[in-house]
């Protein structure tokens, strides 16, 4: 399996949504921007107590640090270890049951960004990486080259997606189009389908949803006394 670096302690978590490090609430301090950099593919997936998965990525794995954050599909993820065209990333359960990560299996690609250094450019909107809830793709018509999809949110989601506010979906930062009730549009442009997973979404996926940090602070603002 070529060389590799590990961690020299024998387990470490991910910092899953809702900031959960083994199974205790924490603060999350990795931040991305929704601009997906790379699609990597599952090499392997296996259930060690917690669900470990290797990728296969374009990054300099080199300049990839052990406990370094990625976003995979959305999700914050810390790596465990490297080799010199992968990384390993384990996932707990509770990470697992809020997320579409259920689904992985190898051969499947995978949104990657790595997490936001002083300096870098913010080309999307902030995003923590802590998934929200899990959306159903229930929607696909093309429009000329682009294509417009219809998301379905969890119901306790839905009243803080707004027309024109943004969304990260599968870990890319989009626009959203208009709402109806629990449902949203996007559109999807040929650049984002050529450069995410996007290009290969079909009717009835699951989406990682996270809402965007600014939604959930005027919700709150709208609903002080």
């Amino acid at each position: 399996m070529g060389e590799s670096k590990s961690a020299p302690w024998s387990r470490l978590a991910d910092a899953g949504p809702g900031g959960y490090v083994n199974g205790k609430a924490e603060k999350g301090k990795a931040m991305f921007t929704g601009i997906v950099t790379d699609q990597g593919v599952l090499k392997d997936v296996e259930q060690r107590g917690d669900l470990r998965a290797r990728i296969r990525t374009g990054y300099d794995t080199s300049g990839i640090d052990i406990g370094a954050s990625i976003a995979c599909d959305g999700v914050c993820l810390t790596v465990v270890e490297t080799g010199p065209d992968w990384f390993d990333v384990e996932i707990s359960a509770e990470t697992v049951s809020k997320t579409n990560l259920s689904l992985w299996a190898p051969g499947r690609r995978v949104n990657l960004e790595r997490s936001l250094r002083v300096g870098d450019e913010l080309g999307g909107h902030i995003v923590s990486g802590h998934v929200d809830g899990v959306a159903e793709l229930v929607g696909m018509t093309d429009e000329g080259d682009s294509t417009r999809l219809v998301l379905r949110a969890p119901e306790d989601l839905a009243r803080f997606i707004a027309p024109k506010g943004s969304v990260a979906l599968n870990g890319v930062s989009l626009t959203v189009n208009e709402v109806a009730g629990r449902d949203f549009g996007i559109n999807i442009i040929p650049h984002t389908k050529q450069v995410t997973t996007w290009g290969r979404a079909v009717e009835g996926d699951p989406v990682n949803l996270e809402i965007d940090t600014l939604a959930r602070y005027v919700a709150r603002l709208a609903e002080a006394p």
